[in-house]
């Protein structure tokens, strides 16, 4: 039987504890046997400001998992071509993993744009998508996918904490600690991250 793998894609600048809880949520309340967390490189094509190289979000993904069983953290489109389609990424993984099933996490307000993607409709054909609440703002539309055979909404806990806002916290030296991993608090703090 294939290993069941949930792909969670981000820039994780930095990971903190809303993506921890949505990633541990997915490999112990579904029907995956792994999660691996997906750095997304840096897009040269846009500007840098606040987002830290490659393989400073790497270690803090790394540190913020190295715990957990079931997460893994993956630096995999670091050595593929740029800027990164998801639909090229689940290729490459599915020749080197043949014997893995990978499926895509996201959150249900990405779904609303899915359409936008690089041959979504090849994605929509040959891989599952597990979907995680969001809070919907007033006026928004439903998603055209909503009761797509393919997608799968799980019943994660809503997490609205953001990256940007750790970022403008620290920033503005309050105390965010209670939101990131010890771990990655302390690579951030010792590298003197986001200052």
């Amino acid at each position: 039987m294939q290993k069941k793998v949930g792909l969670y894609f981000g820039t994780f600048n930095p990971i903190h504890v809303g993506h921890l809880a949505i990633a541990n949520h997915m490999a112990e309340f579904s029907d995956l046997d792994e999660v691996w967390l997906l750095v997304t490189p840096h897009n040269p094509l846009k500007k840098k400001n606040t987002l830290l190289d490659n393989h400073h979000r790497f270690e803090l993904v790394y540190r913020a998992t190295e715990t957990y069983d079931k997460l893994k953290p993956s630096d995999i489109e670091f050595g593929l071509p740029q800027p990164n389609y998801t639909v090229n990424t689940l290729a490459y993984l599915d020749e080197k993993y043949p014997d893995y099933a990978f499926c895509l996490i996201m959150g249900e307000d990405n779904l609303r744009t899915f359409h936008k993607w690089k041959n979504y409709d090849v994605i929509l054909e040959r891989y599952q998508m597990y979907i995680y609440p969001r809070i919907n703002k007033v006026g928004e539309p439903e998603s055209k996918f909503d009761n797509h055979s393919k997608i799968k909404k799980v019943e994660a806990p809503i997490m609205e904490i953001s990256s940007t806002f750790i970022r403008n916290a620290i920033a503005n030296g309050k105390n965010i600690r209670p939101l990131l991993n010890t771990k990655v608090w302390e690579y951030i703090d010792q590298m003197n991250f986001y200052r």
